[in-house]
């Protein structure tokens, strides 16, 4: 006899989204995004055959300051979640309290990252 009230598993309404699912879904995420961004980098350098003004002009406008910030922060996500993956796989990082501090660390640290590129590359570029 089977019981149709029964939730299925997971059950959106029991279900908590924990910092650990959330940076795994958003590490995929952010992967393919990375994919897609150098290869749209490199076919406008391939494009605009290396000539510099184009891509001075691109990289002034609105839409080229958002793509550089959202593409440090992409990398600097990848990176800081990448160290985080390779502590795990050397056994390290896996109780509860310690996987939430490196998550958060990894979700402020890709922000602080981003804004330390941004001023560095505006600084010396």
């Amino acid at each position: 006899m089977e019981n149709k009230n029964n939730p299925l598993s997971p059950h959106l309404q029991v279900y908590r989204w924990h910092i650990s699912s959330l940076l795994s879904i958003t590490h995929r995420i952010v992967g393919i995004i990375n994919f897609v961004c150098i290869i749209f980098l490199l076919s406008l350098l391939i494009l605009s055959e290396f000539n510099n003004y184009n891509f001075k002009i691109i990289a002034q406008s609105f839409f080229g300051k958002f793509f550089i910030i959202s593409l440090c922060w992409s990398f600097s996500f990848q990176i800081l979640n990448e160290i985080r993956h390779l502590a795990w796989d050397m056994g390290y990082g896996f109780e509860l309290k310690v996987a939430k501090i490196t998550g958060m660390a990894t979700i402020f640290g890709s922000f602080i990252l981003s804004i330390l590129f941004y001023f560095i590359g505006k600084v010396f570029f």
